[in-house]
């Protein structure tokens, strides 16, 4: 298969996952020009093992990354059988079935998974969950070395008036102190049309994370807030 025929089925595939309700309105060259910058910073650096999606939808940035390049492994997860029904049916459509996988679990489920656990190089994640949710259910799933690489929202310094929760710096929704519980350093903040933070896993993930399905979102390991200093009286 060409380029061009790649491109056009890709376009044709993004379409049914949009009437499907799985993806957004935004126009598909916005949608795949933000998988691409997933792509650039995957490739900062050789990608030498499996990459993982984690909740896929349907299918961006994933789909993207393995029709533009050819030499990626991936595992696209998700926990709703609507969505992986419809993965399967893309990876089929795309004729990537030799080199991508589609599981549907809880990511808590997977990190627990002899075959998973530890053992990708890489982990994306566009709109999975907050911080501290996204860190405890991919760092059990990181080799050592491995990278997880998230979509950021747009900020600005958070010391700033009027900055809102939603506009937090990445040094603010990524804590140094938080994420090293889970063996997780934060490594970068890459900004262009789109930000993406990146974080190296340094040491292996302590074996009581990940916690029970659910609870990493109802009792998170850390907050996207820092405590207030406390004035001198």
């Amino acid at each position: 298969m060409t380029r061009p025929e790649a491109y056009d089925l890709l376009e044709g595939v993004l379409a049914e996952a949009r009437r499907r309700s799985l993806i957004g309105d935004l126009p598909f060259a916005v949608q795949r020009a933000h998988s691409e910058g997933f792509l650039r910073a995957l490739l900062l650096e050789a990608v030498n093992g499996p990459v993982l999606e984690l909740g896929s939808g349907g299918g961006l940035p994933g789909l993207v990354l393995a029709v533009e390049d050819p030499d990626l492994r991936l595992v696209l997860l998700d926990s709703a059988s609507r969505s992986t029904d419809f993965l399967r049916w893309a990876i089929e459509e795309l004729q990537l079935s030799s080199r991508v996988e589609v599981v549907n679990a809880r990511a808590e489920q997977l990190g627990r998974e002899e075959k998973y656990r530890g053992s990708f190089a890489a982990i994306v994640a566009r709109s999975f969950g907050p911080p501290a949710v996204t860190a405890e259910c991919a760092a059990p799933l990181l080799r050592i070395g491995g990278r997880l690489i998230v979509s950021e929202p747009p900020f600005k310094d958070s010391h700033t008036t009027g900055a809102t929760k939603d506009t937090l710096s990445a040094m603010d929704r990524w804590p140094d102190e938080g994420c090293a519980k889970l063996g997780l350093v934060p490594e970068a903040g890459l900004r262009e049309a789109f930000g993406f933070a990146v974080l190296r896993q340094v040491t292996s993930c302590p074996d009581r994370y990940p916690r029970r399905p659910g609870i990493p979102a109802k009792r998170p390991l850390f907050s996207q807030v820092p405590p207030p200093k406390l004035r001198p009286r």
